[in-house]
């Protein structure tokens, strides 16, 4: 019986060959999406969950807030993670990690730019799942100057995987063991490093200082459950450790610092949660967010639905033409059920050959889809466990439910009102079908308004004033590794024709280098009156090279040595501390340390300028305020060119660079390129957007072709009367496109201010935004208008047009 209701359909399926490529495109089309967004967000679900230990193991987090001053790290104190060890049962080990920042690997004559260095403790593979090939994991980083590496590190650098005892030159001086050589770290893990380098290497990583936040640091707890308590013992925990350097250096203990609204707190995030819930300060790499994968598996299931009333609605809308066929098979004795089953068979039929086409071409366009989402995702035979039992259920599933309407209203149909031709057909009366095709523009017109926003917000952020001209400015990232010539380097650079002005500083607005200090307004050394910006140690060069703009008083100069104790603050700055006239101001920095007596170790700061604000963190972030301290930072060399041949400039450079550090490597960026990464989850999810929108408005044009292409069929002979009495072609299209073009409409008013509201709320989380006009409304609507139109139009005007003698013949 199931081979006849199988051969019966493919019979019936072959038979109407443009309905059934229509039904198995749109299904494919939407299938294949929703693969590749499954594969997205699978992935971005995944990361780090493929530690064994990952339910037990969790990043302890720093909160503090001075004053009105409020910051979140996620980072934690030089001694955190061996005192919990040991002050905690429950505690079954911690680990550090540090990033090392842009580093220089000698191999052969040249060094290799390396970024995914970092500093760990040994106890670093006892928390995480890092599987070792050679080495011992129990004491390959236990002793100074000792590196562990990944086999593809070990590959690149010598040639195999057998690495162990062979040295790693760092920045053409200091030389590591490698001790150990492991399996590469998967791309679904919150930090990649491809160097595992001894953190006792690093006298830092023996500080006892419990009022400085720079490490990384994460337990691995015995019981899950224990996070709880661990999370209510820091309190007493931080009284017991940190109360004495705060006494010392604040000159009060943490209640009396709490009492003055400020506080010092740790709390805990999942190691499985840190990916998609944490944006803190100090995170290991840049994390993407959960409303995204909500957003994406909307969408996921917007578009199979868009394919699914696809299904459906050609399905019923042809239902005229089979209507004899039921009558025919009921008067010989076909049951209700059989007949069900008959176009079940067929639906399911269509839903697995759409299924194969969509798994095919879900694997061709998996590569360019990683190219756009900067994904890595791989099929493996782990993801086929899941994967192939899915798509049969999707099978059985969508097949049965896309097939389930026309199957029981098919099969509803009475013989004798079929037959005597008093069933009613066309495009009128279907009430569901009016409702699924308002459906499906609902959902196109929410994706297109989203496309509009996201990329209009992109556009904002890419044309926005940030207070500095990014533009034409090369910054040279290694320049430290010229030690006492960096100086010597600027200054050649600036005689040359094509350079503007250089600046020697690590720290930019586009970069992640960041310092905080302690101010206070005046010498009562109060919290309430204190400001604890990030602080930047800049040359007298620094406000040209960047362009910025001074608000009040004047730039640092080379000329007065008075400057070494001036600073310029920021507009924020100036307002957060309430000076109407901020310069001649002075103000009082921490040093930290013990206390002279009862007065703090500070040192007096007098205020010389006050720059325009600049944007130096995410436009997701307020301005905050920032002090300009006057130093020399050879953390990195920003150069403003003005020559337009880039090229014989940058020719200059590097041979410059060569003279005075042959065998080095230059490592150089531009900064607007380095502000566009800042950005490129953004331009990855407008990438997204477009091309689901794009493939959602197709599939549901082509539920929409099929409908208007049987609405003509079944009217072919009114359409001839009409063409003899003298109607013309633009008058029949009018006619056969304004039902459709209604539905659109109901579509557009009941679509618009859900998808303002849902884009207003995505826009929440910029500081700076644009805000939704009415054109991006009015041309999601124009848009969705035009595509229904020219949809249905090809099939009215190709009605429009038959000859009435072909329609009228048999009557």
């Amino acid at each position: 019986m199931f081979k006849n209701y199988i051969k019966t359909a493919y019979r019936s399926l072959y038979k109407n060959k443009g309905f059934t490529a229509i039904n198995i495109l749109g299904l494919a089309l939407g299938l294949a999406t929703c693969l590749l967004i499954v594969f997205y967000v699978v992935d971005e679900l995944s990361y780090d969950r493929y530690n064994t230990k990952a339910d037990r193991i969790y990043r302890v987090n720093e909160d503090l807030k001075l004053g009105d001053n409020q910051v979140q790290y996620a980072v934690a104190m030089p001694p955190l993670a061996k005192t919990l060890k040991a002050e905690y049962p429950y505690v079954e080990d911690a680990t550090r990690i540090k990033p090392a920042g842009t580093t220089h690997v000698k191999k052969g004559n040249s060094n290799i730019v390396e970024n995914k260095v970092g500093f760990v403790d040994a106890s670093i593979f006892n928390v995480f799942t890092l599987p070792m090939i050679s080495g011992d994991p129990k004491t390959a980083l236990l002793e100074p100057n000792t590196v562990v590496i990944t086999e593809s590190t070990a590959k690149k650098y010598f040639n195999t995987t057998a690495a162990l005892g062979k040295t790693i030159i760092f920045n053409d001086k200091e030389n590591f063991k490698v001790t150990g050589v492991i399996k590469d770290v998967p791309k679904n893990s919150h930090f990649n490093f491809d160097f595992f380098v001894s953190l006792e290497s690093f006298p830092d990583s023996r500080s006892n200082e419990w009022l400085r936040s720079n490490y990384n640091t994460y337990v691995l707890l015995k019981d899950a459950k224990d996070h709880t308590k661990l999370a209510a013992s820091f309190p007493a925990f931080l009284q017991k450790f940190s109360g004495a350097q705060m006494q010392s250096e604040l000159g009060m203990n943490i209640a009396q610092f709490e009492k003055g609204g400020s506080y010092f707190r740790l709390n805990l995030t999942a190691l499985t949660d840190i990916h998609l819930n944490s944006n803190l300060t100090g995170e290991l790499g840049p994390n993407s967010t959960k409303e995204y994968v909500y957003i994406f598996s909307a969408i996921a299931i917007f578009i199979l639905l868009i394919a699914c009333v696809n299904f459906m609605n050609l399905s019923t809308a042809r239902s005229s033409n089979r209507a004899r066929e039921v009558g025919v098979r009921k008067v010989l004795g076909s049951s209700r059920k059989n007949l069900i089953f008959q176009f079940l068979a067929e639906s399911i039929l269509i839903t697995f050959i759409a299924t194969i086409i969509a798994v095919i071409a879900a694997s061709v366009l998996l590569p360019a889809f990683n190219q756009i989402s900067g994904k890595d995702i791989i099929l493996t035979t782990q993801s086929l466990k899941w994967l192939v039992p899915a798509l049969l259920l999707i099978v059985l599933v969508i097949g049965s439910l896309a097939g389930s309407y026309p199957a029981f209203f098919l099969s509803a149909f009475q013989p004798i009102a079929v037959l005597k031709g008093k069933l009613s057909a066309g495009f009128k009366g279907g009430g569901l079908r009016s409702f699924l095709v308002v459906f499906q523009f609902f959902v196109s017109i929410l994706l297109i308004v989203g496309t509009l926003v996201i990329y209009n917000q992109l556009n904002f952020i890419q044309t926005k004033n940030l207070g500095y001209n990014r533009n034409q400015v090369l910054i040279v990232q290694n320049s430290g590794e010229l030690n006492q010539q960096a100086g010597v380097f600027k200054q050649e650079l600036a005689q040359l024709p094509g350079v503007k002005s250089a600046t020697m500083t690590g720290f930019l607005p586009t970069n992640g280098w960041r310092n905080t200090r302690i101010y206070f307004k005046d010498a009562s050394y109060d919290q309430k009156k204190s400001l604890f910006p990030q602080s930047w140690e800049v040359d007298a060069d620094y406000i040209p090279t960047m362009d910025m703009k001074l608000a009040a008083g004047r730039n640092f100069s080379k000329e007065m040595q008075t400057d070494s104790s001036a600073i310029i603050i920021n507009e924020a700055a100036a307002k957060f501390l309430g000076f109407a006239d901020p310069v001649g101001k002075t103000v009082y920095q921490s040093l930290g340390g013990d206390r002279k007596g009862n007065t703090p170790n500070v040192k007096e700061c007098h205020i010389v300028g006050v720059v325009k604000d600049f944007h130096f963190n995410s436009l997701r972030q307020k301005i905050e305020p920032i002090v300009l301290t006057y130093g020399q930072n050879a953390g990195a060399l920003a150069i403003r060119v003005g020559s337009a041949d880039i090229q014989s400039l940058m020719s200059q450079i590097k041979a410059k660079w060569n003279s005075l550090s042959p065998g080095v490597q230059i490592n150089y960026s531009f900064m607007d390129q380095d502000f566009d990464l800042s950005y490129r989850s953004e331009q990855r999810i407008g990438k997204i957007f477009v091309i689901f929108t794009s493939l959602a408005i197709i599939i549901a044009c082509l539920g929409l072709f099929g409908l208007a292409a049987y609405a003509a069929e079944q009217r072919t002979k009114e359409i001839g009367i009409r063409k003899v009495l003298g109607a013309n072609v633009t008058w029949i299209v009018t006619m056969l496109s304004k039902d459709f073009i209604k539905l659109v409409c109901i579509a557009i008013v009941t679509a618009s201010p859900i998808a303002w509201f849902v884009m207003n709320k995505w826009l929440q989380d910029f500081a700076y935004r644009i805000t939704i006009q009415w054109w991006v409304i009015a041309a999601a609507a124009v848009g969705s208008l035009l595509i229904a139109f020219i949809t249905i139009s090809f099939q009215s005007v190709k009605a429009a047009i038959a000859n009435p003698v072909n329609s009228l013949r048999s009557e």
